[in-house]
Parts: structure tokens; C-alpha cells; sequence
């Protein structure tokens, strides 16, 4: 079966599907931000059962809460299988009750948690960092940073001059190097009790990565290599020295130099 335009309709429609689907798709992010904010998993993880809407509600606490925009939410995340609904219907009173609870998607979101997204999340939908992707296609036809153009100066010059969106930042990467430093510590048990001496960490943030490798293997001396405005706000761990500078000028010396890439 074919269109007006000569093309398969089945093909055609999946098409369109797609696109929606993208065009949509950047409330699934906001949603979890939203969530986030909330922190609607931490009162349902709190409460070590499924919880209702109300009990949400209340671990929410605002006088002017939105009812209705609350439950609305919900239900989008349900569908987006971040929680799971545990409807029960009672039957005296002919009305569902619906109970939300956790699944392995929303422990991701606990705020309070070792391991955990929703810094990253608090991070990737900050407006600072998607504001400037409207201006893509002005920087493709006229060149530059789109970054630049909307804010007036690079990333981490930016990052240097406002001490709050890099707090934000540094939280957003140092919870991803929770869970690669647990990842690269799982497959190379065996090569980290070899090293000896020290290991720096060339742009290790704010140092949680190096001080997990140090704290499982206290043989090791751990470096800290950054920036100056992102070691500023490092918290002190032990065996592990802080030193910032720029990795394209030098790199502290040490037995072992250890680099980590995100994309």
C-alpha cells in the first residue's frame, strides 16, 4: 500500500512516530528533573513501601502544592516506567487507590544515594547548558560556540566565573565517576594491586574517582589533577593530594597517570 506521494503509509507513519518521538522527547528529561527536585523517590524509598499520592504529597510539604500537576506527573513516569504503579481497587468504595514504588530505573534518582543520576540530570537539564543549543543552527551557517554566543564566554571560562553552575557541574560529573571508578574497579582488581608508588588522575574533577582507588588500595599515594576553579571545591580525602593546572602544559609526575574519557 502506498501514499499520495508514492511511499509505503506503514513506513511513513513510523517515520512521523519517530519524529514526535524526539520532539517530545526532551520532557522526559525535564520530567526527571522535576522529580529530582522534589525528590519523590527519596519519599518513596523513605517510606520502604508503596506509597500513595497523598503520602507523596506530604513529603513534599507545600501549602500551595498542585495537586493535579503532581498526579499528572506520575502517571508520565509510570508510562516512562520510571516507578511502578501498584493500583488496588477498593471495592466499598468503588474508587483506586494507586501505590507507586520503586523500580531499577528510579533508584537511579535517590539524591541521597552512593550511587546515583540525579546530580547528572540536575546537571544535563540545568537551562545554562541547553539554552545554548538553540543557537545551533547560527553556529553551523556563521561558525563559533554556541555556548560563547549565549553566554558570553567558553564552558569553563564560564565555569571559572560563576562558582554556583560549577558546583553544579562538578556534581553532575563526580556522581558519573562513582560508577565508572566502580566499573574500571570490578575488570582491573588484579592490575591496581600491581601499581606502586603514586597515580594522578588528569582531569579527575573533583577527585572522587582517584580517592576510591586510593581508599580500596592505601598502598597507592592518589593525585588530583584539575583545573584551579575545580580543585577549589574538591572536599579533602585521605591520601590524596589536590593539584591544579592545565593538563596541555603539564602533568604531575607519578608512577602511573590515569585518564578517564566521557562522550
Amino acid at each position: 500500500m502506498t501514499n499520495l506521494n508514492g511511499g509505503d503509509n506503514d513506513a511513513v507513519l513510523r517515520g512521523q512516530a519517530q519524529i514526535l518521538q524526539y520532539i517530545y522527547g526532551v520532557l522526559d528529561g525535564l520530567a526527571l528533573r522535576c522529580c529530582v527536585e522534589l525528590g519523590i523517590a527519596d519519599i518513596i524509598n523513605h517510606h520502604r513501601s508503596p506509597t500513595t499520592l497523598a503520602e507523596i504529597i506530604n513529603g513534599i510539604n507545600s501549602p500551595s502544592i498542585n495537586v493535579d500537576g503532581l498526579e499528572r506527573l506520575m502517571r508520565f513516569l509510570v508510562r516512562r516506567k520510571i516507578f511502578e504503579d501498584n493500583s488496588t481497587r477498593i471495592k466499598d468504595e468503588e474508587k483506586e487507590n494507586v501505590y507507586y514504588s520503586l523500580n531499577h530505573c528510579s533508584k537511579w534518582l535517590l539524591r541521597d544515594a552512593h550511587m546515583t543520576l540525579a546530580p547528572l540530570i540536575i546537571m544535563r537539564t540545568n537551562p545554562i547548558i541547553m539554552t545554548p543549543a538553540h543557537l545551533l543552527s547560527h553556529s553551523i551557517k556563521h561558525g563559533g560556540s554556541t555556548f560563547k554566543m549565549n553566554h558570553g564566554e567558553e564552558f569553563f571560562d564560564f565555569c571559572q566565573l560563576n562558582s554556583e553552575f560549577n558546583k553544579v557541574f562538578n556534581e553532575g560529573m563526580a556522581c558519573t565517576a562513582k560508577i565508572t571508578t566502580n566499573a574500571i574497579m570490578l575488570s582491573y582488581k588484579n592490575e591496581f594491586d600491581e601499581l606502586k608508588g603514586s597515580i594522578v588522575d588528569v582531569g579527575g574533577g573533583i577527585g572522587v574517582l582517584v580517592a576510591e582507588i586510593v581508599k580500596a588500595y592505601p598502598h597507592l599515594k592518589g593525585i588530583n589533577f584539575d583545573l584551579q576553579h575545580v580543585i577549589s571545591t574538591a572536599p579533602t580525602y585521605d591520601g590524596v593530594t589536590h593539584i591544579a593546572g592545565d593538563m596541555f602544559k603539564a602533568i604531575p609526575c607519578a608512577e602511573t597517570i590515569f585518564m578517564t574519557v566521557k562522550l
